[in-house]
């Protein structure tokens, strides 16, 4: 058997004899730092006073959309392309994404001077395919669905011997992201409470093996209703795709669940709400007319979980990831303009 055939997978995804889903542990995420400090900054962790005084809590926003990317996955594309096995480097890295995962993985090739392809669905955010071109990736646009280009990148991979880069199923990836969680733990050991969107886990896993296993603090994941194949692998164990996906929210917008994330939330998240559309639009609206903060749909994820626990939050200290900066220019006039 070739190393770069197909191996049998716990989910509906390709793996490759090359992926290891044992899942990280808390030791990788500090191991992942050494690469991470060398290449980004430290991210700033913001008292929020509008959501405190909503909230009657200390509410901290972690802001992630200050990274180069303006998403916390650059840091997981950073740790796994500075641990690619040097018979990739000529070949490449292949990737699926709706900008966010496609960016990091371009933004690490660039930095470790590997060449990248993406496979982006057909109506992908135009302003994330931009991104990833300035970034040196090469975009290729198939299919409906982000799962459609995912198994569309995991086909070439197969043909043109690319390492494929999975969104989750990725040890290096959700430790190098968990190393927000890192700072968060640095920066504010009491925290009470922490929200993360879930689309494919590896930002929930990261923060549940940092500020989950380092402090007191409750992790609580947030899915929206129209796309909740991850909640239901949480809740059920089943890997199966889910026939729903539907969210106008691009970043948890995957019917299928991920075999290593899941195992990782099942065991450490403390709880996993779905949140409704109207309630994610509203969060993008709300953080925007008080913050400022052009925030994508998925990251609202976390403000409208925060509003189902609001009783709960009182008199607690709580931090949710400020996540893409990315949100397509329409999309969001279209949101605000539903406020009126």
């Amino acid at each position: 058997m070739s190393e770069y055939d197909r191996v049998d997978s716990p989910d509906a995804t390709t793996v490759f004899s090359y992926h290891d889903l044992t899942p990280p542990r808390t030791a990788d995420v500090y191991r992942a730092r050494s690469v991470v400090d060398r290449h980004l900054l430290r991210t700033p962790l913001v008292r929020s006073e509008p959501l405190s005084a909503e909230f009657d809590a200390d509410v901290y926003l972690k802001r992630e959309d200050t990274l180069p990317t303006g998403a916390f996955k650059v840091r997981g594309g950073l740790t796994l392309v500075s641990r690619l096995d040097a018979e990739f480097h000529d070949p490449g890295l292949i990737a699926a994404s709706t900008g966010n995962h496609g960016q990091s993985v371009a933004y690490a090739g660039r930095t470790f001077d590997v060449p990248v392809t993406v496979v982006v669905p057909e109506d992908a955010n135009p302003s994330k395919v931009a991104a990833m071109e300035r970034l040196g990736a090469t975009v290729r646009f198939h299919g409906d669905t982000f799962d459609e280009a995912r198994e569309h990148a995991e086909t070439l991979a197969a043909e043109e011997g690319y390492r494929y880069v999975h969104s989750a199923n990725e040890p290096s990836l959700v430790a190098g992201v968990g190393t927000a969680g890192l700072e968060v733990v640095e920066d504010l050991p009491d925290v009470d409470y922490l929200f993360c969107p879930v689309g494919g886990g590896s930002s929930a896993a990261g923060y549940c093996l940092t500020v989950g296993a380092l402090t007191e603090a409750t992790v609580i994941g947030a899915q929206s209703e129209a796309a909740p194949a991850m909640h239901r692998a949480w809740a059920e164990g089943i890997l199966e795709p889910h026939d729903r996906m539907e969210t106008f929210a691009e970043g948890v917008a995957t019917r299928v669940p991920f075999a290593l994330t899941t195992r990782l939330l099942r065991e450490r998240l403390d709880d996993f709400r779905l949140v409704s559309e109207a309630s994610i639009e509203r969060g993008v609206r709300d953080l925007y007319a008080d913050e400022r903060i052009p925030m994508e749909g998925a990251c609202a994820t976390s403000l409208a979980a925060m509003r189902q626990l609001s009783d709960d939050l009182r008199g607690s200290t709580v931090v949710f990831p400020i996540s893409g900066r990315n949100v397509d220019p329409d999309t969001l006039e279209s949101i605000l303009d539903g406020a009126a």
